[in-house]
């Protein structure tokens, strides 16, 4: 990288993480664009961003566009350069900003996978034991440290998938949750969304029921159990709500991982990950007559037009209930 795109490169990282209040992710998934172009515009012979040109640019979204990148990560992409070229404009690193004629891919309006409520019945009903009890996540006496350490593990994760369904709430912002941002008695919770945004979601009886089981007993087994390991002993790990099995903050893969295994087990859906239970709380709390601005403040989406895109999904579930249902249909 040449020590110009270097300057640029940090530049717009801090304006991103700095000025703009972007989420880490956010920024890593800009950098990553940026890293894109600009090996693109080196194998085009072009060494610095200043020398970028309007044609390049097209001429790298076309090649992006016949390698098969979808029309979202492509939008993205053109998003992430518009950005990085008026930071530099702004900056004065550039007269011009090349990327101002610049034509957005038209997106193509997906609806977000969603469970049926048979389906999200089964995802979060408690497995039974060998023994057919079915209070696991419950340790007891004369157990194995490896038996209750599972039985904890699995107390977290029905914690956890009550809360996500219950709130709808991001997997980032489930991570980020403390033990004191959760009140059990009130049934709410504090998480703190994109930009460092806080919002109060509430939650009903079963998630408070399996996250006082988590606190009362998982958590505290899991703590016990990694008291002598060094991730278990930070500030950060005490204050975690969830933790892995090592004792520190659960990290996002790992709750994809826990989300994505118990999907697969149902056997009749191919969606994946813990996303799919934000848009399934999302389109299950309109389907019940929730009002959309409630919705749009319990998801912490800034614009309202992004929550109407559930009000679609609702619509198309009353179709195909109408399809089946009425003689007339």
């Amino acid at each position: 990288m040449s020590a110009v795109n270097q300057q640029w490169r940090d530049g717009f990282e801090r304006f991103l993480a700095l000025e703009r209040n972007v989420s880490p992710n956010t920024v890593r998934a800009y950098l990553g664009d940026v890293r894109n172009l600009q090996t693109f515009l080196t194998s085009m012979g072009v060494e610095d961003f200043g020398e970028t040109t309007l044609s390049h640019l097209r001429t790298w979204l076309a090649a992006q566009q016949s390698s098969g990148v979808s029309r979202t990560t492509l939008a993205r992409r053109q998003s992430s350069i518009r950005r990085l070229f008026a930071w530099a404009k702004r900056e004065g690193f550039i007269s011009l900003d090349p990327s101002l004629r610049l034509q957005s891919p038209k997106l193509e309006k997906k609806l977000p996978p969603v469970l049926r409520n048979d389906q999200m019945s089964r995802l979060i009903q408690p497995t039974q034991n060998s023994s057919g009890d079915a209070s696991e996540g419950q340790p007891k006496v004369g157990e194995s440290a490896e038996s209750q350490l599972e039985q904890s593990v699995h107390s977290r994760d029905q914690a956890m998938i009550e809360l996500l369904y219950a709130t709808g709430i991001r997997v980032g912002e489930l991570v980020g949750i403390d033990v004191d941002d959760l009140d059990l008695e009130r049934c709410v919770v504090r998480v703190t969304g994109k930009g460092d945004k806080q919002r109060t979601v509430p939650f009903g009886l079963p998630a408070r029921d399996a996250l006082g089981e988590w606190l009362d007993r998982g958590r505290r087994n899991i703590r016990a159990n990694a008291q002598d390991s060094a991730p278990a002993t930070t500030s950060d790990a005490r204050a975690a709500l969830f933790l892995g099995k090592r004792g520190a903050r659960i990290n996002q893969r790992q709750v994809r991982d826990v989300v994505s295994q118990r999907l697969e087990k149902l056997g009749d859906t191919s969606a994946r990950g813990p996303h799919v239970l934000r848009h399934t709380a999302a389109t299950h709390l309109l389907d019940g007559g929730a009002d959309l601005r409630a919705v749009q403040e319990i998801l912490g989406h800034s614009s309202l037009a992004t929550t109407q895109l559930y009000t679609h999904v609702s619509i198309d579930r009353l179709r195909e209930s109408f399809a089946r249902a009425h003689p007339r249909s």
